[in-house]
Parts: C-alpha cells; structure tokens; sequence
C-alpha cells in the first residue's frame, strides 16, 4: 500500500514537471515567433546573391548666371577681382556665362532573373542617367545596359555580360499571398548595401492613385531610399513583389511600403524581353465608376462594374456591339467590381485575343465577343473646349430643370461654346450653384444628350421625363453628358 501510494506520488510529480517544462518552453517560443519563422535566414542566404545594387550617373547642365549667385560681388578695381575672375568665372563656365555641367549619382536596388545578365529594377531608378552599373553582391561592379522600361507600372529591364556564373532568382504567384504572411525584404537602404528585412504583407492590391494599374501589396517589412527595385520573397525564396514605394512623412519607413505584384512584374519583364516595350491589349472605351446613384437609375444591385461613358469609332468594342451607357460586369470570364479592374485585365490580356464581355443594359445582361486591339500608350493631350460666358443681352429662350437652365442647340450657342456639329441634344446656359448638378460640376455650355437612356432634343423633353420619373417613384436621374468636343460622361442627379 505505501508503495502504491509512492508510485502515485511519482507520477504525480513527473507529470507536475512535464507541464512546468511545457510551460516554460512556450514562453520561450512565443517571443522567438514574434520575431518572425526560423526560415528567413535561410532564404536570405539562399538569394541574397541574386540582389543587386543599381548606380547611375546624370549629367546636369545649369546655367552659369545660376553660378554666379554664389560669386562674391567685388568692387571694380579691386586687388581681388582678377583672381575671382578667373576661379569662378573662367573655371566655371566662362564670363558669358556657358552651360556648366556636373554629374549627379544615385544608388537603387534590382535582383537577376536570368543568369544571362538580366536585372529587373524600378524605371525611376535609372531615368534619364547616363550610365547604369550593376553592383554584384561580392562587390564586383559591371556597366549595363536598358533592355525596355514601362513607366506606367515603374518597371525596368537591363543586361550586363556576366564576370562569373550568377544566382538567379524566379518569380513566385503574388496570388497565393495571403494578409498576414510572412514576406522579405532585400535591397539597399541608404546607400548602405545588401541589407534584409522582414514583415508581413498588410494589404493586397492596392490603389493608391499612383498610375492606371495600381495594385500593390502592401507590407510592413522595412522598406526606406534606396530600397526601390529590389525583390520582395516569399519564404520559398521566390519573388513575389519589386519593392518601389513607401509612405512616409520624414523619408524614412514607418512601415508603409508598397510592392508592384510579381503577376504584373512577370508579364510586363516577358514582354521587355521580347519586344522592348509593352504591347498591352485595348478595349476602345472610356469607363467610369458606377456610383450608388447610377447603380441605382439603372437598377444594378448589388452596385458593381464599369460604366462605358464613351466609344471610340475604330476601338475593337463599337463593332462589338457595346454602346455607351452599358455597365461591363464581367471581361474574360472575371468579375468587374471599379473600372480599375477592368483597366488592368484589359491591359495584361494579350493583343488580338478575342474574350467574351458581359454587360449590363436597361437592366439585362448581354454577352459580347471583342477581339482586342493594341494601346497606343504615347500621351496626347486632351483638348479643352472653351466655354465662355454668354452676354446677358444675347441670353437665349431657355427652360430650368433639376437646377439647370436648358435651351435648343442653335449656330449662335454652338459657336459661343465651341460645340461640334456631331453634338445633339440640350445645351445647358447655366448652373443653380445650389444645385445637385453644380456639385457634380455641371457647367454651362455641357450638352445632355440622354435622359435615363432616352435621347433628348429640347428643354421639354428633359422636364417631361424627369416628371415621369418623380411620378414613378425614382429617387435620380442619370444624365448622358457630353462637353463640345463630342466627350461623354455620365452623372445621375437627386430627384428630391
């Protein structure tokens, strides 16, 4: 019985240790996993060769009156002047002030995808320089070359002859990420070189209103000046983002750093390659954003899509078949939720392929067949109609509604807002600035061409139709607008 009773009491304390010991090794792990996986050191080591550091050199030129400022002001005569003249003015740029230049340098950060000598970096990060280096990992510095740049997605290609056999890295699928993941950082921060850091991805596609096709990922690794360029890795070593901004007030990371996707950062590196510019595909039409008001006259619940305000007259979509006023919901078999999703996957859908586009009109759905054209990405400047303000002895006969003055298209109004003869509908002369259509800024010399996707061609027309929809309980209208070059728009005005 006593031994029993001491066998117990044994046990008892064994298993008192094992939890006290379970106890104590969970206390030691938590902090050790706070400071992130056991993996990063070893994927640092495994890549970290592949990381390279971009050096260029600008040649500026300033004039040299901007020299002179700093020139001491001697009086004439004085026992100085002549050597003054001759450090600052002879040595630097003449007394007629010539040009003077001096060479600028800055540092980035790019990482080899082909063992060939192919770097990927950020456009900005050799814009405009004179020459480009390549700063290996060992320290060995090789002069290369521009293979193509996109500037809308900030991205660049070069080449180098490689000194040695190099360590390249892939791509991984930016997809997969998941918030929270893990994720590494390799670059060089202020000049400082090959550094790594760690963090998780905070947020996916992100638009931050920095070009058309904005969708970063958004991380908390530290990302600071010199930074730009440089790969961003998934814990199997794989490239899944090019680090190229942050935010940030004093210029250092208060971790807010974003990463152009290496879904976006493959296709557009396969094309450089290939062709040494993008060739990205084209819809022919301008887009949106359907807003709860629009959703709303044009009953699309829930509120999603890319409103087509505009068709161009050789744009694959006009003999599709897709008019303005349709809502694109769906292109090439994904879902459309804002016009930026359509941008982007017009963009990376290769030129000629033909996809099928779902849209919505007076409240069906439709399917198109649209083969797509190229993007001419050169940019053009847009025209600015003119809109001048009519003498008040020359005011036409006009009609108000929904906070509008609205009168017939005549010559004198068409001449006065410099309106193309291809415009019909009612011409709007002014602009309650209580309004509605002042704060969807409305302005005297628009035209509205429909009214709830029915034509107009007098002040009549639009009050009729607005009444009608009081009538039948509708809370706005939509408005097809267009300004006197032909563009249009879409705005919905409250009916309350």
């Amino acid at each position: 019985m006593i031994r029993a009773i001491h066998a117990l009491s044994f046990r008892r304390r064994s298993l008192l240790i094992a939890l006290c010991l379970s106890a104590a090794s969970a206390m030691i792990s938590e902090p050790a996993l706070a400071r992130g996986p056991d993996g990063i050191a070893d994927v640092a080591e495994k890549v970290i060769d592949a990381v390279v550091n971009i050096s260029t050199t600008q040649t500026v030129e300033a004039k040299g009156g901007e020299s002179r400022r700093a020139i001491p002001q001697l009086p004439p005569g004085s026992p100085f002047e002549e050597f003054f003249d001759d450090f600052f003015k002879n040595r630097r740029g003449g007394k007629n002030g010539g040009l003077q230049t001096h060479k600028t340098n800055s540092l980035g950060s790019g990482f080899i995808v082909d063992a060939a000598g192919i770097v990927v970096t950020n456009n900005h990060v050799i814009a405009d320089s004179d020459e480009i280096n390549v700063i290996l990992n060992d320290g060995t510095k090789v002069k290369a070359e521009t293979v193509g740049v996109d500037k809308k997605t900030d991205l660049a290609v070069l080449k180098f002859k490689p000194p040695h056999p190099l360590t390249a890295v892939k791509f991984g699928d930016s997809d997969k990420l998941r918030l929270g993941e893990w994720v590494i950082a390799i670059g060089n921060p202020f000049s400082l070189g090959g550094s790594v850091t760690a963090g998780i991805v905070s947020a996916r596609n992100r638009d931050i209103n920095n070009g058309p096709y904005d969708s970063y990922i958004q991380t908390d690794a530290s990302i600071n000046r010199g930074n730009s360029g440089g790969p961003l890795f998934n814990l199997e070593g794989e490239v899944v983002g090019v680090n190229t901004l942050i935010i940030s007030p004093s210029g250092g990371s208060i971790g807010i750093g974003f990463a152009v996707p290496s879904k976006t950062v493959a296709g557009v590196v396969d094309q450089l390659r290939q062709f040494g510019e993008l060739r990205r595909g084209w819809l022919g039409v301008r887009i949106q954003q359907v807003t709860d008001e629009i959703a709303d006259s044009l009953n699309i619940k829930p509120t999603r899509g890319a409103l087509v305000a505009g068709v161009e007259d050789k744009g694959p979509a006009k003999p599709a078949g897709i008019e303005p006023g349709d809502v694109i919901i769906a292109f090439d078999g994904k879902d459309i939720k804002e016009p930026k999703d359509l941008s982007r996957l017009v963009a990376d859908t290769a030129v000629g392929k033909a996809v099928k586009v779902t849209i919505i009109r007076k409240g069906k759905e439709e399917t198109k067949k649209v083969t797509l054209g190229r993007l001419d990405d050169s940019d053009k400047a847009t025209p600015v109609s003119i809109k001048t303000k009519p003498d008040d002895d020359d005011k036409p006969v006009t009609q108000k509604a929904l906070g509008l003055d609205l009168a017939a298209l005549s010559k004198d109004l068409r001449a006065r807002y410099k309106i193309k003869d291809s415009v019909k509908g009612v011409i709007v002369t002014d602009v309650d600035a209580d309004s509605d259509a002042a704060e969807k800024r409305l302005s005297a010399g628009d035209v509205i061409v429909e009214v709830a996707q029915e034509a107009v061609s007098s002040a009549s027309d639009i009050r009729k139709r607005v009444d009608q929809l009081k009538k039948d309980g509708k809370k706005a209208v939509l408005l097809m607008v267009s300004n006197g070059a032909g563009e249009l728009r879409f705005v919905a005005l409250s009916l309350k």
